[in-house]
Parts: structure tokens; sequence; C-alpha cells
């Protein structure tokens, strides 16, 4: 069944209760008509869709679609210039206390946690119980272990201090607020961003379990997997629309992306075959304590090289230690055949290596500054004259790489923190090719941005690869990995323990060498 503009009219947003429902009974939820505009922009256009008890829904759409300004609508963070909106048929008042006395809790992606507080002063912040004007912090620990049992957390202390945590704990300490509420509609906003497989299948069964309590849940996510894994429907939007929602059974992969971008995706990895140059960058039994351990390999100019492995193998270690991020403590790094000592960033730039951080708001961007501010970075000395930037070859780098990168933006001037997870890599991308390197390290190139936005991020890849640099990518998705890779290295403990060419390599492969550090 297609998702695309002809089956539209087939596909409007509709209702679908639970088998056996009672028809005259209303959803959970029921938003209609959504419509809410911010100067210059209408962010939602008539949005309508429900949510039954009991059920979750997903909400997917690319970045920009729409997707967080509904949520803050529902939450009560922004109010609707039309539309309505009812829980159990009850129309929804305004503001956040609004939302949530009926029974709505939303988790972001950035934790509304404090970590100085205790666990259970974070379940029940601004609600703690009290008598006479005294917090009964027995009934609060008390609540607080019933709460954190339901989401899996038994063996965690309500006393403790949250900051203490690991961070998926302290992603299902924000599950454990909304029950401890008595949510009845639970929004989840890439919640597993910043988490490991093993967390991401706990988090997988405490939705499940919600779920099965009667819960509503909203799940927005990137991970089209995920989607297929929790979900009883899901919602496309686009340009801040409702486009089509089905049942789970009526989608696949390759339908969802499609209404989602509005395209057909003839080939979702563009790689091409290409003619190799000459070695770039070689890496020749390099150690950086405590991970990376005698890692050796070779890129050749115009050639994609992926790098595989589980968390903790050592890909991001490795890479920055070439970049000169990280002190190595053995081995050679060899650029255009020539032996090179790379000391510091600032080294590797002028060797001609560019490296974008996996975490691209803690290491890659400086959010408060401008889009023109970010892609000059690292090329400040060649626009100097005298030792002083001159403002008019700023501004012309600046809009060249943004407009080869497609970065959508008012001006390079907006400020980049306010750019959607996709434009903000374009920016990261634009100021990495702004000093024309040979070797382009990327680390987790496409982490937590919508598939129409890394459809243009792999066709960029392929561009510089053609264009004659070395693209170096670690990446945890595998599919990724595979599709835009001519080859790839797997790292197990520190060490690459295999090389596999692009025909040779397929995910059982690499998962055996990536756990294993063999192959059976």
């Amino acid at each position: 069944m297609s998702a695309g503009t002809s089956s539209q009219s087939q596909d409007n947003v509709q209702s679908h209760p639970q088998a056996g429902a009672d028809s005259h009974v209303p959803p959970l939820l029921r938003m209609a008509g959504i419509v809410k505009s911010f100067p210059g922009v209408k962010a939602l256009r008539g949005v309508s869709l429900t949510l039954e008890a009991g059920r979750v829904l997903a909400i997917v759409g690319e970045n920009g679609a729409g997707k967080s300004s509904l949520i803050k609508t529902l939450s009560g963070a922004y109010e609707p210039d039309e539309g309505t909106i009812e829980i159990n048929g009850v129309p929804l008042g305004r503001g956040t206390h609004a939302a949530i006395d009926a029974g709505v809790a939303v988790i972001y992606q950035e934790l509304s946690l404090v970590n100085d507080m205790t666990v259970a002063e974070n379940l029940f912040l601004g609600r703690m119980p009290a008598r006479n004007g005294f917090v009964q912090r027995r009934e609060a620990d008390q609540n607080a272990r019933q709460a954190l049992a339901q989401v899996g957390l038994d063996g965690v202390s309500p006393s403790m201090r949250l900051g203490d945590l690991p961070l998926n704990k302290r992603q299902l300490i924000e599950v454990a607020k909304a029950v401890a509420r008595d949510a009845r509609i639970l929004v989840m906003d890439e919640p597993t961003a910043a988490l490991q497989r093993d967390d991401i299948s706990h988090l997988y069964a405490v939705v499940k379990r919600l779920r099965a309590a009667g819960m509503g849940i909203i799940f927005i996510s990137h991970h089209l997997e995920e989607v297929f894994e929790l979900a009883d429907s899901a919602v496309v939007m686009r340009d801040g629309a409702t486009v089509s929602e089905r049942p789970m059974s009526a989608w696949t992969e390759q339908d969802l992306v499609q209404a989602m971008v509005a395209r057909n995706l003839d080939s979702f990895y563009p790689w091409e075959p290409r003619d190799y140059g000459p070695v770039v960058l070689e890496v020749r039994d390099l150690a950086s304590p405590p991970i990376v351990r005698h890692a050796s390999f070779k890129v050749r100019a115009g050639e994609i090289v992926g790098i595989a492995g589980i968390a903790g193998a050592g890909r991001t270690e490795l890479l920055k230690a070439i970049f000169g991020a990280q002190k190595v403590t053995e081995g050679d790094i060899f650029i255009r055949g020539n032996k090179t000592v790379v000391r510091s960033p600032a080294d590797g730039v002028r060797q001609g290596l560019v490296y974008t951080a996996e975490d691209r708001k803690l290491e890659g961007l400086v959010l408060e500054a401008s889009i023109e501010e970010n892609i000059v970075l690292s090329s400040l000395k060649a626009i100097a004259t005298g030792g002083f930037v001159r403002s008019a070859r700023k501004r012309a780098l600046a809009q060249k790489a943004s407009a080869r990168f497609g970065v959508r933006a008012s001006s390079v001037v907006q400020i980049t923190g306010n750019l959607s997870g996709g434009n903000q890599q374009k920016v990261i991308l634009g100021r990495a090719t702004a000093t024309q390197p040979a070797v382009i390290m990327l680390d987790e190139p496409t982490r937590g941005i919508d598939v129409g936005a890394k459809t243009e991020i792999y066709a960029h890849m392929v561009a510089m690869a053609r264009a004659g640099a070395a693209v170096v990518m670690v990446s945890s998705e595998l599919p990724e990995l595979l599709g835009m890779s001519d080859r790839v290295l797997v790292m197990y403990r520190g060490r690459i323990v295999a090389e596999l060419p692009r025909d040779e390599a397929d995910s059982e492969t690499v998962i055996q060498w990536a756990t294993t550090g063999a192959r059976a």
C-alpha cells in the first residue's frame, strides 16, 4: 500500500479504537484542527489525531514537520490558535498545570530533572506529600518505591541523589515521574537517543508494560525500527500537517519514509562505485590508552571507510587520537605518505584532517553563535589579513558553505541553536569542508536527525568522496555502515580485527566480529 500523494485521499487521519470498544465512548485523547502560528511561520496546519487507552501511537516526520510544536501544544506550553483538545471527551484547559492535572506527561530529549535533588524529590517535584506544612518524606519514599518498581528500578533508593545515577536510569526516572503523577497519556520524544542497546530493550519492556496497564502512549522517534517494534499505529506529519495514519500492519518502512519526505526513494543509500586515488591516511599500530590498542588501517582518496563496533570498542577514541584531540602513546600517522605528528586539533586541521564530533551540541557547535560564526571557526586564519578577519570574506565563505549543504535558515546570521538537528549537522559539514581537507572523519554523522535529512547527508558524503576526500565514518547504525561504506573496518576492544570489502560485509559477519573479535 503506497503512502504517496495518490493514496492520501483514502489515508485521512482517523481513529482506530481498540477492538470491541464502544464507538460512543470518546477516545482517551482527541486533537482536532490544531493550528499554531509564530511570526512568519505556520507551525501547525489543522492537525488532528486520536489516541486510545492501552495503545502506542507513533508520530513520525522530518525535523521541522511540526512534531515538537504539536507536543508542546498538548502539554500546555503553547496555546493553539484554533482547534480543540479533549481528554476522555472533556476539553483540556489552558496551560501546563491543566495538562498535568488532566494526566498528560511529556518526556523530552533533554531530561527535566534536578541532579542535586533526591530521586523522590524529583518524582514529586512541586507536589511532595505534606501535612500541616511539613513534608512527609516517609510517605514520599513509599510512593516513590511503587513508581520505581513499575519501571523496573526496584533497586534504586528514593533517597539517592539523582545525579549519582547513570543516564539510562535517569531516563527511566522520567517515566517513573509520569507514573507517580498518575499520568494517563505519556509522550516520549526520542527517548532512546542517548541509550545503549541493553537500555533500549529495557525501555521497550517498560513501554509495553505501561501500555498493558491501560496508559496511552505517544512515541516520537527517528528510528523506524523502534516505531515498528512498539507502535500500534503511526501518524505521519509533514509541513505542519498530518498527512497519513495507518495501523502498523498496513505500513512498510519504505511507505513510511516516502510519506515523510513526499518523494520516492529509489535508493535510501546513494552509494556509487568510484575510482580511488592514492592512500591519503595511513595509521600504523596506533595506541591511545586506555582503549585504543595498536590499530592500523589505510584510506584512499575518494573512498568511504566505515568503522563498526559495539559501544566501548574504541571507535570514537581512535578518530580523536588521529585528529589530535586525544593523546597518542605509540604508533605512527601518515598523511599523503608523510609521517605526521598531530599534537592538537589545530595541528590536525593544518595537516588536512577534520573531525565531526558524535555529540554535535556538546563538542561540535557553539549553539549560541550564528551559522556564519560556526562555519568559519576552522578557517579564521585563511580569511584573515594582518591578524584581522575580513567580514566580507567571512560572510562569503559562510554563504557558500551554507548553500552547498542546503542549510535551511533565513540567513547565515541565524543562531545555530535554533536550527533543526539535520541543519545543525549540515553546518558542521560546511565548517569541515571549508578548510578543503584531505581526510574527513565523521563520528555518528546522522545521529538524532530524521530520514529526509539523513538522505541529504549521505548524498553529501558521496559528493565529498567524489571530490577526492578520504571519508572515514563511525556509525552505530549497521544498515547505514553497510549502505554507505566501500570497506568496513570492525573494532573490538581497541583493535581493528577485521577489514571487509563492501561485497563481503553483511550484518551477521560484522556483528560476529564486533561482539567476539573473531569469525566463526
